[in-house]
């Protein structure tokens, strides 16, 4: 692919802002703690791949930008680990949400966090990873890694991308990150139109494969999903279940909560912030009896109304008990969370209104398993409606878990690239 005088400089352009992108980050980290915790994990990174990887070894490179792409691929790592297992794995991560909980994942044999996108630590990065295949997942997408890998002669593909024609990738401005979408050796999409946006840019190794998210919550109804502190919560009453919110979504419960609700229905809330002082806050505001999951130990959950989530890594199967779930972050712009999860067990789903850019958002809603909400008399109105009708709860949630089984298969096709 040819690059212009004027695209190069543009590619001198992006190596200068990701070197002020750098020096910013470490100027804030003292004031930022999730800050600081990148600045400092990425310090450690070369030291911690010299320690568990010498010149001999066979590896495989995974990169997630954080958890959510970690989930979203886990199902493919999940086969390729049982399928390499002479390999080493290099799981690697940008975000600290990411690499904090799972800098111990089972699937990896060496978890780090990515260096910035520098050409030398680049370089430096392959050198010691050497990896047989590298995958990145969705949106992750770093030029100079990229460069470094086709340097080398070194495979790397794309899975579960996404894309939108205001994407850089697609605009005059854009040809650093269009040149790094021509180092794949091949891009899984989501979607035909992610596929037709790569085909305008004469991007031509492209798939239809799905989204892997179909995958990895599917496999979560043949888990274990038992909780009994939930049940116990529960008593056999309706259950709303509210995951992943953020201030402005609780707000709605708030306010349904004191003003609308009935006392018999249940409510479990799971805020994407887990802060102390925000949990008490939040259970400050409710009326309602309610008990933290912190502080449940000789509680009588039974009798409480409100259950409040101040932990991590139960959420998915907590879903499995709503008769409703809400899903936060798209009634602010935080970004839409995971909303295959509820639906998959067959649960009405309600959103935001903010979900542009989530194509599954549109799909459910469309397919009729989900409503989207702009406000709090929308909120209410469509939360009592699902409490009343319970005909109308059993074919949302009957909807959802049909979407969910028809999509599923991603990692069929992706395996079938890889010959596995």
């Amino acid at each position: 692919m040819y690059f212009s005088a004027k695209e190069l400089e543009l590619g001198i352009l992006y190596s200068l802002g990701i070197f002020i992108v750098d020096f910013i980050l470490k100027c804030i980290a003292p004031f930022n703690n999730k800050i600081k915790l990148g600045v400092d994990g990425r310090r450690n990174t070369f030291s911690i791949l010299t320690t568990n990887l010498t010149p001999e070894s066979k590896t495989l490179w995974f990169h997630c930008a954080s958890l959510g792409e970690y989930e979203q691929g886990l199902p493919v790592f999940k086969e390729l680990r049982k399928h390499y297992k002479a390999h080493k794995i290099v799981l690697s991560f940008f975000s600290p949400s990411g690499y904090a909980i799972r800098k111990n994942s089972p699937i990896a044999d060496v978890v780090v966090y990515l260096p910035i996108d520098m050409l030398r630590n680049a370089k430096k990065f392959i050198d010691i990873v050497n990896p047989e295949l590298s995958i990145f997942v969705k949106y992750d997408i770093w030029p100079n890694y990229l460069k470094a890998l086709k340097n080398k002669n070194l495979s790397a593909i794309l899975i579960s991308a996404a894309f939108r024609k205001n994407q850089s990738y697609f605009k005059f401005y854009g040809s650093t990150l269009r040149k790094a979408l021509f180092t794949f050796d091949h891009i899984f999409t989501q979607n035909e139109a992610s596929k037709a946006l790569l085909e305008s840019i004469d991007y031509t190794n492209a798939t239809v494969s799905g989204d892997t998210r179909f995958d990895r919550v599917t496999s979560q109804l043949d888990q274990d999903n038992t909780l009994a502190f939930i049940e116990t919560f529960k008593n056999n009453r309706l259950c709303v279940v509210a995951g992943s919110t953020w201030p402005e979504d609780e707000t709605l419960f708030i306010n349904y909560l004191n003003h609308e609700a009935s006392k018999d229905l249940k409510f479990i809330i799971a805020p994407h912030q887990i802060k102390a002082l925000q949990i008490q806050q939040l259970k400050e505001k409710i009326k309602s009896s309610g008990v933290l999951f912190s502080e449940m130990e000789n509680q009588d959950l039974a009798s409480a109304q409100v259950f409040i989530v101040d932990t991590i890594g139960i959420l998915t199967k907590i879903y499995s008990y709503a008769d409703m779930a809400y899903v936060g972050g798209a009634m602010g712009n935080s970004g839409l969370h995971n909303i295959l999860e509820p639906a998959v067990f067959g649960v009405p789903v309600i959103i935001g209104n903010n979900h542009d850019k989530f194509p599954e958002a549109s799909a459910l809603i469309k397919h009729g398993g989900m409503a989207s909400v702009s406000n709090q008399d929308e909120f209410n109105k469509t939360l009592k409606e699902l409490v009343i009708n319970a005909t109308k709860r059993t074919e949302m949630g009957r909807k959802n878990a049909t979407y969910i089984k028809k999509n599923k298969g991603a990692v069929i096709h992706i395996l079938d690239y890889l010959r596995i």
